[in-house]
């Protein structure tokens, strides 16, 4: 996945820093190459030159080397998993959740982080339809050995006329992700995780450059992800209940946000709750507060993320335009939550 420095500065902030400086990759560029000859068409500069821009640095990262992060942090006996949510109810003293082992448990607050088909979505704000994409994504992790003429180094664009191959760098370098986007009809699973098959993967790539090629000899499991989001909703929560997310905000992939938007979600939140006051009327006004600094935002992001088609005269796109995401990266969602309520802290 990739972390942008709207994330990472989050993510440094809960001592997490050097454990992506070893495991991530921090890409010293963005090239964007011709899909028959792999010619270069633009490069974007990113390394030291981003972390200077944007006051933190751009990571790619492979998801599970973030959850390792993340789970460290919390201790064991916190975290329960085989535990399906299949109905809650509110009371004046909080949240009591129903599972499908027929176990219950009580909270104080009920966040659902539960992802695009999230339970607690269909409860706080009804069922809604899935809004496909025409295009789905083939994935998949490759060693960096295996692709020798492409610097782990750099993140790379192949766009051609009816494909776009992003290779990014992960785990220290060692490895590539891939992510083949290709037009397809509706019908597929809405799921990142569905089985592919490498023969869709070489028949796409087939007259393609030689060290892109190489991936469709070097892929293992190749995944299908068909590229759905959600359109955005008009309330996330209720007096105990949240939203938080792919439960809150499903996205397509072109802005590389999804994971960091939910860490900006996650980082202003705990700050919200933090600051409640007590009682029940304090934890509806901190999610009340919550919604109303992530909602338009993340809404934002959302439909944004809708506009990354591939290019269609990708000779013709000399220059990578970072200044389209600048609003994105740039955001401190701590520092814009803790200076407003500062701000009403002097007002009053």
């Amino acid at each position: 996945m990739h972390l942008g420095p709207n994330g990472t500065r989050l993510l440094q902030r809960l001592g997490l820093g050097p454990e992506l400086e070893r495991c991530a990759v921090r890409p010293e560029a963005l090239e964007v190459r011709a899909f028959h000859n792999g010619a270069t068409v633009a490069r974007q500069e990113m390394g030291e030159a981003w972390q200077q821009r944007f006051r933190a640095p751009y990571y790619t990262v492979h998801r599970g080397d973030l959850h390792r992060m993340l789970s460290s942090r919390v201790p064991a006996e916190r975290v329960h998993t085989g535990k399906e949510l299949v109905r809650f109810e509110e009371t004046v003293y909080g949240v009591v959740l129903h599972f499908a082992d027929g176990t219950d448990a009580h909270a104080d607050v009920l966040i659902g982080a539960d992802g695009v088909h999230s339970a607690v979505r269909r409860a706080v704000a009804g069922a809604d339809a899935p809004v496909y994409s025409g295009n789905s994504a083939l994935r998949g992790v490759v060693d960096a050995a295996d692709l020798p003429d492409l610097d782990p180094a750099l993140m790379y664009m192949y766009a051609g006329p009816t494909a776009r191959v992003l290779l990014y760098p992960v785990a220290g370098g060692r490895q590539f992700t891939y992510v083949v986007v290709t037009p397809a009809a509706e019908g597929a699973a809405e799921s990142w995780t569905s089985a592919g098959d490498r023969t869709d993967l070489d028949a796409v790539l087939t007259g393609w450059d030689p060290a892109v090629r190489a991936l469709a000899d070097a892929a293992g499991e190749v995944r299908r992800w068909a590229l759905y989001d959600r359109e955005p909703l008009e309330r996330w929560s209720t007096a105990r209940t949240t939203l938080l997310g792919d439960a809150a905000h499903p996205m397509l992939p072109h802005h590389g946000q999804g994971a960091n938007q939910a860490v900006e979600d996650a980082v202003a939140l705990a700050v919200c709750l933090e600051e409640a006051a007590p009682g029940s009327d304090g934890i509806a006004a901190a999610l009340r507060r919550y919604e109303e600094a992530r909602r338009p935002h993340t809404t934002r992001v959302q439909l944004g993320s809708r506009t990354g088609q591939q290019p269609k005269d990708a000779a013709a796109n000399r220059r990578i335009d970072a200044e389209s995401v600048d609003w994105v990266l740039d955001h401190d969602v701590e520092a814009a939550l803790v200076g407003s309520e500062n701000r009403l802290h002097q007002a009053a």
